[in-house]
């Protein structure tokens, strides 16, 4: 409930589950949503450890999957690009029964180096053969009219993880630039919340989401 009495559906997510354990011990901790990541396998045993996270979720609990590599920098992981088929795309929507699906399709975990080469084509043939909600990875340095298309072609889910530590730590050092003398880790978390809570109204603006809660 928000400082206006609102109720908002808030989902607890865990991203990028290395393994079936992850996603299980995630689960079992209340977790309402997990991604499996098994993308560095090849495509029967990425179902194959996929189907068996969707089997232990049970209906309650949205999976997602990814297909393809999103390149850049995830936690410790630092990978390039692999653009998701869509033939593999299809073939683990069908063969898992996921909520969600993450074709690897030209974002990358991280600052984006370069220009952005999303592949649009092949994003909206995946949406319109599968009718699955396809979720867009390494939302960072994506142009906000690539953003808008991307909608237009199937993404109903936005990853901006990297967006909003920029932010938060771009004010944090400016507070502590300002006020050498400030020692409370509180004020020095807290001078951050501003601006990220900004840059999240702003994503919520471009991606019309903003009141559809």
């Amino acid at each position: 409930i928000n400082e206006l009495g609102i109720k908002i559906p808030v989902a607890l997510h865990l991203d990028h589950g290395g393994s079936f354990e992850d996603c299980k011990n995630a689960i079992d901790a209340g977790f309402t949503s997990v991604m499996i990541d098994a993308s560095k396998y090849e495509i029967d045993e990425n179902i194959k450890i996929t189907k068996s996270v969707v089997n232990y979720a049970g209906d309650e609990i949205t999976v997602e999957a990814e297909v393809g590599h999103v390149g850049g920098q995830e936690d410790d992981v630092i990978g390039d690009i692999h653009y998701a088929s869509v033939e593999d795309s299809v073939k683990i929507v069908n063969s898992t029964g996921i909520f969600m699906l993450a074709p690897a399709l030209g974002s990358v975990h991280g600052p984006y180096k370069g220009d952005p080469k999303l592949n649009f084509e092949r994003m909206a043939e995946i949406n319109n053969l599968l009718k699955t909600p396809l979720v867009l990875h390494g939302g960072t340095g994506i142009y906000d009219e690539q953003i808008k298309t991307s909608i237009q072609c199937g993404i109903a889910k936005i990853n901006i993880n990297t967006d909003l530590q920029l932010v938060w730590t771009e004010s944090v050092r400016k507070f502590l630039e300002e006020d050498k003398k400030e020692y409370d880790p509180r004020k020095v978390i807290g001078s951050g919340e501003v601006s990220l809570k900004n840059k999240v109204k702003e994503k919520l603006i471009l991606t019309e989401s903003a009141n559809k809660a």
